[in-house]
This record gives structure tokens, sequence and C-alpha cells, in this order.
């Protein structure tokens, strides 16, 4: 007897809990009983390798295919790019992508005459807005001794900074050497990625080939000439307007959230488009350094001055590059009202959200942001004050 009223006791009081949690679910995001936090990439330390976008067991596999197909001495066709053809519907995309490109800097150019950028001159570290944070994370040598940041004011190049890759202009030829590193010219690798899927550029002249090449056991054969005299592709270069002006926006000067805007939709434009070309076009970066190649391999310079580069003798550890490697997306601490001037403080850093500083920089500037960037800014997660932290559950 005393067993059933103890199971109806438990049975009540599970029926109560059931209905309040239901009845905090239909208040809203608010009340929610954990945080809806995105994982970032963090930080690695000096001798950590960046992880695989491919996993080993799945290279490993592919590569037994391959020493398998070398052994047979047959002719396989290739399918574009990797027989030196272009991609016809990643065309457009590569020209959008390029006229992203422009636009967003022009946007972020302005924004940051109004919006003041800084950064940390011993680690690099960027805040975007007045006043700068006084979370202690700078763990760096010669820092201060309490791990607060050194900062200076920044720019740009600090929200958007340009990582750069060797122009190719044969990207199916032989990868650029160590003597031959000063020879070859270096731009921007989002550049170069929209140069190899389509987009033809007078100061960066490309080889586009009109007959494939084939692979005959494990071998390129190319039935083209290096040279050909009807190689057309320095002629037919379509003419492509920059749009890096401000007045190419067709923006009052004044209007700092129509920057902001076009600058947000810019960026989605280019990370997006940038996604689907590294789906197609290979892209390429060091395992332990920030080294990046655009091609289907990486290049011999031996300038790798990272974890263990000795036994590499200074030649890089490729692997697959993501787009957070392509773009150098760089997160800073998400400001949620940046008008009031309020100091985000180290001591309440697990309630705050962090957000792409240029996605940051316009967010400031009055842009809506996407419901993507909604789990980074950890919008769900109420900020207790500084009297209120040791209430905080």
């Amino acid at each position: 007897m005393l067993h059933r009223r103890v199971g109806s006791i438990l049975n009540l009081r599970k029926n109560a809990i059931l209905s309040t949690v239901k009845e905090l679910g239909n208040v809203g995001p608010l009340y929610s009983s954990a945080s809806a936090m995105e994982a970032l990439p963090r930080k690695l330390k000096r001798a950590e390798k960046k992880p695989w976008v491919t996993s080993v067991n799945e290279l490993k596999r592919r590569a037994r295919l391959e020493k398998q197909e070398r052994r047979v001495v047959r002719e396989v066709a290739l399918r574009p790019p990797e027989n030196g053809l272009l991609v016809e519907k990643l065309i457009p995309v590569a020209h959008q992508v390029l006229a992203s490109r422009s636009q967003l800097l022009a946007c972020a150019s302005r924004i940051s005459e109004e919006i003041p950028i800084f950064f940390c001159s011993f680690c690099a570290e960027v805040h975007v807005g007045h006043p700068p944070h006084k979370i202690r994370t700078c763990n760096v040598s010669g820092s201060r001794k309490n791990k607060e940041h050194t900062w200076q004011r920044g720019g740009v190049d600090h929200v958007l900074p340009v990582v750069e890759s060797f122009h190719l202009y044969d990207r199916l030829g032989r990868a650029v050497s160590h003597n031959e590193r000063l020879e070859v010219d270096r731009i921007p690798a989002l550049v170069e990625l929209c140069i190899q899927a389509g987009v033809d550029l007078p100061e960066y002249p490309t080889r586009r080939r009109k007959f494939p090449i084939y692979r005959v056991a494990g071998k390129l054969i190319d039935f083209e000439k290096r040279f050909p005299k009807d190689d057309l592709s320095g002629k037919t270069i379509e003419t492509f307007k920059s749009s890096g002006d401000e007045n190419d926006l067709n923006l009052p000067y004044d209007d700092i959230k129509g920057f902001a805007t076009r600058g947000v939709e810019s960026w989605e434009i280019m990370r997006t488009g940038a996604i689907q070309l590294m789906q197609t076009y290979g892209v390429q970066t060091c395992g332990y350094c920030p080294e990046l190649q655009v091609g289907p391999k990486g290049h011999r310079v031996r300038q790798c001055q990272a974890f263990k580069h000795q036994m590499r003798d200074g030649q890089h550890d490729w692997q697959q590059a993501t787009i957070d490697d392509l773009l150098s997306t760089v997160y800073v601490w998400h400001v949620r009202n940046p008008h009031a001037g309020d100091l985000l403080v180290d001591s309440l850093k697990r309630y705050y959200g962090k957000l792409p500083a240029a996605v940051e920089l316009f967010s400031q500037a009055g842009a809506q942001i996407g419901d993507d960037y909604y789990p980074m800014m950890r919008e769900d997660v109420v900020v207790p004050g500084l009297d209120e932290e040791k209430l905080v559950v």
C-alpha cells in the first residue's frame, strides 16, 4: 500500500515539473535552461594542428584508389576543373564574389571612420567599438602580468585581414619552387580563387585551355603546347567594373546604416560564393601556420616557421582549407548595446557572445543581422550585473 502511495506522489511531482517546463518554454528564449551558443573555432596552441576537413581514413582510402589506378595503363577522362577547363556555372559566381569583396571593403572603410577599431599590440586581439573590453585573454610573450590587452587604434585591415597566395599562370602546372618565391606575384587569395574560377584580369594573366587534358597511368597528358599560338586568354578578357569606391554604391556619404546594410549583404554573398567555389576549386592551407595556396596542391617554398618546421625542412604541411582560412575570419566580442558605452569585463566573459569582426562592425552601425548569427551573439542569455554575478547558478 505504501509503495502505491509513493508511486502516485512521484507521478504527480513528475507531471507538475513537465507542466512547469512547458509553461516556461512558451515564454520565449529568455528563460531557456541552456544556452544555444554555437561552437566557434578555438584558438589552437602552438603544437596543435588544424582540424582536418576530410577525415584521415577517407584520405587514405582515396590514396589507395589512386595508387591502384596508376598501376593500370589506361586513359581516364577527367571532369572540369581537373581537366583544365572551367566550370561554366561557377563563372558568374566568381564575378559576383569579386564584386562583393570590393563593395565590402568600401562599406567597411566608410563605417570605420565612425566606429573605432582597436587591436592589441601583443596578441593581435581585435575589438570593435568604444571603449575596448577589459577581458584578460592576452597570454603571449611580453604581455602584461594581469593578461590585459594593450590597445591601439586599428583599421579595416584588422577587421578584414588579407590572406595572400601565389598567382598561378597555369593552375595545373608544377608548383612554385623555393627559388621562384620572389619571381611569382602574391595576390589576395580570394582574388586568386576568382581568377582560377573564370574571372580574367589584365594585370594577372592566366592560361585558359580549349582542349581538356587526360590522365594516363597516373600522369597528366596535355595535348596542347605549353604556350600555344592561338592562346586567347589575354585577348578575350571581359571588362570587369570595380566597385571599390563609395560613389559606386549609390549611397549618400552620411548614410551609415545604408553602408552597414549593404556591407552585411556583401559579406553574405562573398562568403556563400567563396564556399561554393571552394567545393570545386581546391584551396590548400598549412596545418600549423596561416599560409595558403589556391590550387589543387601547395607550393614548395620553405618558409614555414611553425611547430617542428625543422623536421619538414621549412616546408608547409598542406591540407584542405576552410572558409575561415581563406577569409582569415576574425571573431570579436559582441557588444549588445554599443550606444550605452557598457564595458565588457573579465568576470562576466562567459555571458558574452562573439561575432565575425566585419559583422560586428556592421551590427553596431545599425544593420540587421541574420538569424544564423544569433547563437553566436548569445541573445538568449541575460548578462547579470557585477553585483549579481555571485547569485547566478
